[in-house]
């Protein structure tokens, strides 16, 4: 099975090169991963981030058509926090109080808008950084000087039932917490250096939507083995 992840960010594809990848492959699903396409100037391509919709269902439906093989399945990875209007179901997802049925509810929107069967949508609760919350004190290996960043870290983690409830408001997302404990945090610098020090097991744990999602790629990786 070879698996192409469709990805919001640098960050997210350097988590699927360096932490997803040998994973699955271990499991007999071979995983590549590109940028969302934002825009072509003079001969350039720029990736990277979700402004619009278009641009992400510009760029599956494209790789659908050149690789159409039956080993061939796509995936996605990008944010709930920041979604764009115009985001299939997005109107209607916002009258839904659980976030976990939110997100279902827009995988399942996105999954009939690219109406393909080898397609498994995912969207990160509620942006990547919900997955360094997993384990707060994996922190230290990009600030060693820690110290009470640490406790203010758990007690973020600890007031929620999963990292995957720290929730979508301006001031309170993942990634803004953070930046308000270490100012220095970069998304594409410390955030894939965090993640690496956490064990993919402990990441599965903590996070159910995430944990769903490997399964479900597992499970089809299985079903063809």
């Amino acid at each position: 099975m070879r698996l192409h992840f469709v990805v919001e960010g640098q960050t997210e594809e350097t988590f699927v090169r360096d932490i997803l990848a040998p994973e699955l492959g271990a499991r007999g699903v071979f995983c590549d991963a590109h940028r969302i396409t934002t825009g072509r100037r003079r001969g350039r391509i720029f990736r990277g981030g979700m402004l619009y919709y278009p641009h992400l269902q510009n760029d599956l439906i494209l790789w659908i058509k050149q690789d159409n093989a039956p080993d061939s399945w796509f995936t996605t990875m990008v944010d709930l926090y920041g979604m764009p209007e115009g985001f299939p179901g997005l109107d209607e997802s916002r009258r839904k109080v659980d976030p976990f049925e939110r997100v279902r509810f827009l995988e399942s929107k996105l999954q009939e808008d690219i109406g393909y069967r080898r397609f498994i949508p995912y969207i990160q609760l509620h942006e990547f950084e919900s997955l360094l919350f997993a384990e707060p004190e994996s922190f230290s290996v990009a600030f060693p000087e820690i110290g009470e960043g640490l406790t203010r870290l758990r007690s973020i983690r600890e007031s929620v039932a999963s990292p995957e409830l720290i929730n979508d408001g301006p001031d309170t997302c993942p990634s803004r917490r953070i930046c308000q404990i270490f100012p220095q945090y970069s998304k594409t610098a410390s955030g894939p250096l965090i993640v690496k020090q956490i064990r993919l097991t402990t990441l599965r744990r903590e996070c159910h939507h995430f944990n769903d999602w490997l399964a479900l790629i597992e499970s089809k990786a299985a079903a063809k083995g």
